[in-house]
């Protein structure tokens, strides 16, 4: 396999390879840093930034500078400590106490209280609010108030990572206000009770944030050093990385691994690598859901694509830095990822033609890969397919669009991530692709049956069987590919102090200037 390369000018590779422009690129980040203002760039325009009604990493990324959730997930350790709530209790299996946390104000001013945990719960977990993961939210059956500062929430069924969930997914909204604007008004001028407030928001295209001075003692996320973020969205990896060199931006992500030796030769410029519990991985259309006679459906073609696809090449020499081939359709460290339980489909050509000769098709097919992923890999995966005969025409889309074209049935096969919005346990990753939702293409009853097992007990035993079960019968139809986990390249400019975390949650009210 041929290996290619990104689009970068002439110009830009100069810069790149350590260019005239660096005096400019140092007196640029110093005029930031004098303005006491962050410039980001990510490449995934996030379309609705109200966090409940995009699933994209960039959304939870911006929900967790602007939003508080409940309680907070150390970062270092996954301890859950108190956020906008100071205590809790387990009363039974179903049934949690939250103590909320008195003083708070929201961005608008106005005062946090029970009623807005009991507004934001009852209300998302109700499928008719359509929230983007719905999985993340069913599991809640009401929230109640129990006093002005304490509420009652009562489980459908036990959630072993609960607080994991409070900690990642459910930041709370303001009931008066997004009352009087609407869902429409409030995804247009956001109000919350985290450290930054949103004070311009031209959905897709860019966020402005400042510092809420107004912001609680006692938090674990403490008080931003920087006081303004400036967030825009670029439509693809060049772009990205051509801003940071021009010195027009000071922050970005997921670079192409391929341009880090070089940009780590640039004095201006410190780059980090980190391993997160993304996955990326392919879908197929095992369900039939884009149209009669699509050869996906049939499980010797499936087995053909798993064998065909040389994905430890993909993580090791496309995506580098550690990256590993998942084994199950999960994150290796989530519970109930059980890799002995899968079946594993080694790299074997020969073996994916003489499947495709044996599901009617000697001479492979026509289909179509949809995807958001940094081009070169999606090339490398199709590349792969066409060596086998089977002749996959890559649609590259924004993320947004992708993920929507995805949820409507309409991608054969499907190039993605996902991060399990950071939590540590399977019920965040198998029940999006395999729970009945619009992102399942296996559509199997038993499958699904089977995770809602796993999902409705406390009893780890159990869910280990429940969610082995599953892996095994995915594995088995051949239902899902695991391609390789993520390793977030960080590229920024030397005066900034950041860090990075393996929970994939950047957190830019902890950077400072040097």
């Amino acid at each position: 396999m041929r290996e290619k390369t990104g689009t970068l000018s002439m110009g830009r590779r100069a810069a790149l390879a350590g260019g005239a422009a660096l005096p400019l690129l140092g007196g640029q980040a110093e005029a930031q840093q004098a303005r006491d203002t962050l410039r980001i760039v990510f490449r995934d325009g996030v379309p609705n930034v109200d966090p409940y009604f995009n699933s994209q990493r960039t959304g939870l990324i911006l929900a967790h500078q602007g939003w508080d959730c409940l309680v907070h997930r150390d970062p270092s350790d996954f301890s859950i400590k108190p956020l906008l709530a100071t205590a809790w209790n387990w009363l039974d299996s179903k049934t949690i106490d939250f103590t909320l946390r008195q003083g708070v104000t929201f961005h608008n001013g106005d005062p946090f209280t029970a009623d807005d945990v009991v507004y934001t719960f009852n209300t998302v977990s109700n499928p008719e609010t359509r929230t983007a993961t719905p999985s993340n939210y069913s599991w809640i059956d009401r929230a109640e108030k129990t006093g002005e500062h304490a509420v009652r929430i009562h489980l459908k069924r036990p959630t072993p990572a609960a607080l994991d969930y409070f900690a990642l997914v459910y930041p709370i909204w303001p009931k008066a206000y997004r009352e009087r604007v609407g869902a429409d008004g409030y995804a247009r001028a956001p109000v919350a009770a985290g450290p930054y407030k949103i004070t311009a928001n031209n959905p897709g295209a860019s966020i402005e944030y400042e510092r809420y001075d107004g912001y609680y003692e006692g938090s674990p996320k403490g008080k931003p050093a920087i006081r303004r973020l400036s967030i825009r969205f670029v439509p693809d990896a060049a772009t990205e990385l051509t801003e940071l060199l021009s010195g027009r931006t000071d922050w970005i992500w997921n670079i192409n691994p391929d341009q880090l030796p070089n940009l780590e030769r640039i004095p201006n410029f410190r780059v980090a690598r980190q391993e997160s519990m993304r996955v990326g991985y392919m879908t197929m259309d095992s369900a039939g859901r884009t149209g009669a006679g699509n050869p996906l459906t049939k499980l010797p073609v499936r087995k053909a694509i798993l064998h065909a696809i040389d994905r430890q090449t993909i993580a090791t020499r496309l995506v580098q830095g550690g990256s590993r081939v998942p084994p199950a359709p999960c994150y290796p460290s989530q519970f109930g990822c059980d890799a002995e339980a899968a079946v594993q489909y080694e790299y074997d050509p020969a073996k994916a033609r003489a499947l495709l000769a044996e599901a009617g098709y000697p001479n492979g097919f026509d289909t179509e890969i949809v995807s958001y992923i940094l081009p070169q890999w999606g090339s490398a995966v199709q590349n792969y397919l066409q060596a086998v005969g089977i002749r996959a025409r890559l649609t590259q889309l924004q993320v947004a669009a992708a993920i929507q074209r995805s949820q409507e049935g309409r991608a054969p096969m499907y190039l993605g991530s996902w991060g399990s919005y950071s939590i540590n346990d399977v019920s965040s990753f198998m029940p999006t692709w395999f729970g009945g939702g619009g992102d399942d293409y296996f559509r199997d009853a038993e499958t699904q049956r089977l995770l809602e097992e796993g999902g409705s007990t406390n009893d780890e035993a159990a869910r280990r069987r429940a969610y082995s079960a599953a892996i095994r019968r995915v594995t088995e139809q051949a239902a899902f590919v695991p391609v390789h986990t993520y390793v977030n390249a960080y590229g920024y400019v030397r005066n900034l102090e950041f860090q990075t975390w393996a929970d994939e949650l950047p957190r830019f009210f902890w950077a400072k200037w040097r």
